[in-house]
């Protein structure tokens, strides 16, 4: 089996414009949610506390008239591709750009020109919209400007599976490294969702709260955030030709879908994936460590969660440092995995856990390790990342260290 590994990664959220600020916060306990600046929040009720990314001047950070072409969502994609790339250190040449892949996952994408463009033609009337519309809405935008501005030629897509779309395309690339049909890819997520339209959807649900807190008694819901996290993925062996710096090993990668129920989420599919991961990565669930928790902050998500990781580690769910950043970055939804991801990497390179902010008191049916409010320090040699999402469905990644 051709071994992946990790080689570089970019991330821009509300913690920060880059992967090390990200998760120089995400060790700190520092928060991104706030108060919205984007629009004014008396628009708003429980939508006008969010994670956005803050001061982001796309026309600093893309090259050329490329950044009007795009969307918020690919610009936080490229962004944080084009870092990933850098810490690589890799270059896309020969047959090297068409033996890698582009895989990014999002949620919708494409949301701050679809609100635009629908209140020029509703509010204002507009006889004509912008001629760009349509090429800066399209879900697959983000995903083909990486393949343009870095010259790559082989298979390019976007993976769209709700709050689950980064680890789906984390497990995408994986098996296309694995299977020969490609060397290496850029991979991860983005999510532009700071809209009043999308706002105004979430709040209808009522799931949105004034604070996320995960796991704890008395947590209310979520508080949605945007942003991006990409990650070069390659072979061991492509890796180690080219004496690249390692990050981590993604060692496996397992997915299942509920079948179930559209919004509620069930503790067999998750466990399911977590299973099918463990399984690929060749892992036992006594070598896991750390999990990078899908931890949303509601009711049904974290008692779900629970339930899955007892399911599935039995006693050994109780050793392990579990944790959700979400009260940091916000649930950037189809971004959620790939800025959770910097934080599982974090834990196995420098064995810090992040904390999971905003915890008061035990609920008791969450009752394991979260890693309450402080960061710890521990050994990670191996963790999953969890995302479940809305439609039931699931997708864990499993990582091993690298030292």
């Amino acid at each position: 089996m051709r071994r992946i590994v990790i080689t570089g990664m970019g991330a821009l959220c509300a913690l920060g414009h880059d992967a090390t600020s990200t998760w120089q916060a995400m060790r700190a306990g520092q928060s991104g949610i706030a108060t919205i600046t984007r629009l004014p929040a008396e628009q708003l009720k429980a939508g006008n506390v969010v994670a956005e990314v803050k001061a982001f001047d796309p026309l600093a950070r893309i090259a050329g008239q490329r950044a009007t072409m795009m969307d918020l969502a690919g610009q936080y994609a490229l962004v944080a591709a084009d870092e990933a790339v850098a810490q690589a250190g890799i270059r896309f040449e020969g047959e090297l750009a068409s033996r890698t892949a582009v895989v990014v996952g999002t949620g919708a994408s494409g949301e701050a020109t679809r609100d635009d463009q629908y209140r020029r033609l509703y509010a204002d009337n507009a006889s004509r919209l912008h001629p760009l519309g349509i090429v800066k809405m399209m879900i697959n935008a983000s995903a083909s400007h990486i393949s343009m501005a870095h010259g790559i030629t082989g298979p390019t897509f976007v993976v769209a599976s709700a709050c689950a779309s980064s680890n789906h395309a984390f497990a995408q690339a994986a098996m296309m490294i694995r299977t020969g049909l490609v060397d290496a890819a850029i991979v991860g997520g983005t999510e532009a969702c700071i809209t009043l339209g999308t706002l105004r959807a979430w709040e209808a649900m009522r799931v949105l709260a004034p604070e996320c807190r995960p796991f704890s008694a008395g947590r209310r819901g979520i508080v949605l955030g945007e942003g991006a996290g990409m990650f070069v993925l390659e072979t061991l062996q492509h890796a180690q030709a080219r004496d690249a710096t390692i990050l981590a090993e993604l060692a496996g990668a397992g997915m299942s879908s509920d079948a179930g129920d559209i919004a509620a989420p069930s503790d067999t599919g998750a466990a399911a994936a977590i299973r099918a991961a463990l399984s690929d990565g060749g892992l036992s669930p006594q070598e896991i460590d750390y999990v990078s928790a899908h931890g949303t902050g509601t009711q049904a998500n974290d008692s779900t969660e629970t339930r899955a990781l007892h399911q599935v580690f039995g006693e050994h769910a109780h050793k392990l440092a579990i944790s959700s950043t979400k009260p940091m970055h916000g649930h950037a939804l189809g971004a959620a995995g790939a800025l959770e991801m910097i934080a599982a990497i974090g834990a196995l390179r420098e064995g810090i856990i992040p904390p999971t902010l905003n915890y008061q008191e035990q609920d008791p049916v969450c009752d394991l390790d979260y890693v309450p409010n402080v960061a710890r320090k521990q050994t990670v040699n191996a963790a999953i990342s969890n995302s479940f999402a809305f439609g039931g469905l699931n997708a864990v990644v499993a990582l091993r260290s690298w030292r």
